[in-house]
């Protein structure tokens, strides 16, 4: 006979885990009710996810230092800390992409080893990362189905499109799945994502960063996406820097700090402010203080500027913008629509094919990357490991980049590696740069803190004008902070600032004027103090002055 369960006190879960026999047993060491998300007191919910004492070192880096996780079926869990905290380094663990050097993972009550993403998938967990795994030359189904098992040497692709559809139309995830993935925007790109995860039923999810690149509204369909899956009783555990992100998706907040959790929240019971503190550690304002908008003469110039993509493809389109002295111009897109050939075409790393573009009252059309940074251009890129740093040098190498050529790193063409070292302890401390040595190999840096290494390096060596391009992205909110400090700072100098993000409040609170950009097309410009939210996002969605679309 079926063991009846005791008497549950309120605000707590309970799960009943089953032994070969079928006999019920009943766990009492579970999560507590979720503010106004929690089930009625006494509802049966199962434990998906417990990690136990997780560790995980790289070189000289303590990533994950005994960490414990609980995931219950119906909750979104968010996951803050700073860069470098070992939020990623803890999911791919989870996901399969690393194995722990000690600890357990326990998925449905049961003790499991995951060395693999295919372990993973098989016990239901998918992984949605920042930067999509998809093939761009197959089409969306041809994607769904890649490199899943059990699967005919032909798989019958016309059953596989109709479960997307099937799909799509049930989580209202929209998209062609005879389309081929470059042809998608980068919000579609992230929907096929997903539909990988559902379409393997998957129940455990993990989000990395999952707005990043999205426009404020495909940000609310994302919402509306992960809480009808969660409603189905599937998990998410999301990683991300953005408040209105925790308090809008998640159920519970975990936070962490060097490689230890430091504090777990209910959602309901917490606030941003909050928040930001047990991230940081300290007081963060959110916002960034400026002085009154006083611009000189232009610095950058495009009059009529024409380019294209890596395919071959028209990627911007008679483009005419001007950056005066003094400046930050924001430039508002979802990414793909011609942002990054915008500050290749400036930066000399992309021909124009038409049109001029000048720094300082001085032609700069397709002239050399080395000629265009003699002329005082620094350049954030947007692709941070495959442009901004190597990997396989040292951090002290990376930051001496920009000025290696000149004195004091060098003389007489000769290098002087003390020098660099030198530099690298300096900005290290400034920009706050956490790494084991000035001699570390960056690429064993967390992704943040290579940022900041490129931010400090680039920073460090502008003259005249600063092309940004997502500085801020993958920072954490403290970080954020003194980015955004720094870039107004910049502009203080009287330099003046390219600044291509698709973060609607960081274009707000820090640009002094706003293009956007879809499809390479300039939708408008405006003072950001005229501008709002609501406006850009329509406009970067395509959507003309009025309602219309383009």
């Amino acid at each position: 006979m079926r063991k009846a369960p005791p008497r549950f006190p309120k605000g707590r879960f309970y799960v009943v885990m089953k032994d070969r026999n079928g006999e019920g047993a009943w766990s009492q060491d579970l999560l507590p009710a979720q503010g106004p998300r929690a089930r009625g007191d006494g509802e049966l919910r199962e434990r998906l996810v417990e990690m136990r004492g997780i560790r995980k070192s790289f070189p000289g880096v303590q990533a994950s230092d005994g960490i414990g996780l609980t995931l219950a079926r119906g909750e979104v869990l968010a996951l803050l800390g700073e860069n470098g905290a070992g939020k990623s380094t803890l999911m791919n663990i989870l996901a399969g992409l690393y194995r722990p050097d000690a600890g357990e993972i326990h998925i449905r009550g049961e003790r499991v080893r995951i060395e693999s993403p295919r372990d993973a998938a098989a016990l239901g967990i998918g992984m949605v990362h920042q930067n999509f795994m998809l093939v761009d030359s197959m089409t969306v189904a041809e994607n769904v189905v890649l490199g899943q098992r059990g699967l005919p040497f032909v798989p019958d692709l016309r059953a596989v499109k109709r479960r997307i559809l099937e799909l799509s139309a049930r989580y209202n995830l929209s998209v062609d799945p005879e389309a081929y993935i470059w042809q998608l925007s980068v919000g579609e790109q992230q929907r096929v994502e997903i539909l990988k995860l559902l379409y393997r039923e998957a129940d455990i999810l993990i989000l990395d960063e999952p707005t990043a690149v999205l426009t404020p509204q495909e940000s609310e369909e994302l919402s509306a996406v992960v809480h009808r899956m969660r409603g189905e009783g599937k998990a998410a555990i999301f990683i991300t820097h953005k408040m209105e992100e925790v308090m809008t998706f998640s159920d519970r907040v975990m936070v962490l700090r060097r490689g230890r959790v430091v504090a777990e929240k209910t959602t309901a019971d917490t606030d941003p402010k909050e928040l930001a503190r047990l991230m940081v550690g300290r007081e963060v304002l959110f916002r960034v203080e400026k002085a009154p908008f006083t611009p000189g003469e232009p610095v950058l110039e495009l009059r009529g500027v024409s380019a294209t993509d890596d395919r071959g493809l028209p990627a911007l389109r008679g483009i005419s913008l001007s950056c005066r002295a003094g400046e930050i111009l924001g430039i508002a897109g979802v990414a793909g629509n011609g942002q990054r050939e915008l500050a290749e075409v400036v930066t000399g790393l992309r021909a124009a094919k038409e049109g001029l573009v000048s720094i300082n009252c001085v032609e700069t059309t397709n002239a050399s990357p080395l000629s265009i940074i003699r002329r005082g251009v620094a350049h954030i890129p947007q692709d941070r490991n495959q442009v901004g740093a190597v990997g396989d040098m040292s951090v002290a190498a990376n930051l001496a980049m920009k000025g290696y050529r000149s004195r004091p790193l060098s003389s007489g063409g000769i290098i002087r590696p003390s020098r660099f070292r030198d530099l690298a302890r300096r900005l290290i401390e400034l920009f706050k740069i956490a790494t084991p040595s000035t001699e570390t190999r960056i690429k064993f840096l967390s992704g943040g803190n290579i940022q900041k290494a490129i931010l400090a390096r680039e920073i460090g060596a502008c003259g005249s004008l600063l092309v940004a391009v997502y500085p801020s992205r993958g920072l954490d909110i403290g970080a954020t902070e003194a980015v955004r400090n720094e870039l107004v700072a910049e502009r203080d100098k009287g330099r003046a600032v390219l600044l291509v993000s698709e973060d609607i409040d960081e274009l707000l609170s820090v640009a002094d004027t706003i293009a956007v950009l879809f499809e390479g097309r300039v939708m408008g410009v405006f003072p950001a103090a005229e501008a709002d939210a609501e406006r850009i996002g329509a406009l970067m969605a395509g959507m003309e002055e009025g309602g219309k679309r383009t």
